[in-house]
């Protein structure tokens, strides 16, 4: 009797187990898809971001290795920009006027590494880079306009290797 109790106990245990994972499951499941409006906000938010932040760290950086970076974050972000808007007026989405708050708080981080302006710009790149590597790879698969979604494809490639610049940089600069 006492093990058909156990066995009854352990078997009840492993049930509320799998409800429980599958919850959970779930869960993870559950996060909708960004919409393409979203996409466009951030996106464009998320330029503004690397555009002022990389004018602040044209002048104020140290390192010649960021200075340059931060060029290429103008040169790029700028035409990733304008490229945005063309495709937000085709599919009659709106941008933002300004930043999003998000980004606004990591503007404010960089403005404030005085310290050590370099590693405050680069943590902020490294940061701002992996979050735009998620939404652009959401954007790339969930996008139900073409043009943005062509969008999206296009410019990922170039958005992972801005990311992997700052991963390189951020390890170097812990040394």
């Amino acid at each position: 009797m006492r093990s058909l109790n156990r066995a009854a106990v352990a078997a009840l245990v492993l049930a509320i187990g799998a409800v429980t994972l599958t919850a959970e499951d779930k869960k993870a499941g559950d996060a909708k898809p960004i919409t393409d409006a979203e996409f466009v906000i951030k996106a464009a938010s998320g330029d503004m971001f690397e555009i002022e932040s990389s004018k602040l760290a044209k002048d104020m950086a140290k390192s010649d290795d960021v200075k340059k970076f931060a060029e290429q974050m103008i040169t790029d972000h700028t035409k990733s920009s304008k490229e945005l808007t063309e495709v937000a007026k085709k599919a009659n989405l709106g941008l933002p006027t300004k930043m999003l708050d998000e980004h606004a708080k990591l503007l404010e981080k960089v403005k404030g590494g005085k310290g050590d302006f370099d590693k405050a710009y680069m943590d902020a790149q490294l940061a701002a880079h992996k979050d735009a590597v998620d939404l652009f790879t959401s954007a790339s698969k969930n996008a139900k306009d073409p043009g943005v979604k062509a969008f999206a494809e296009k410019t990922l490639p170039v958005i992972k290797k801005h990311l992997e610049h700052a991963q390189k940089h951020a390890k170097g600069h812990d040394k």
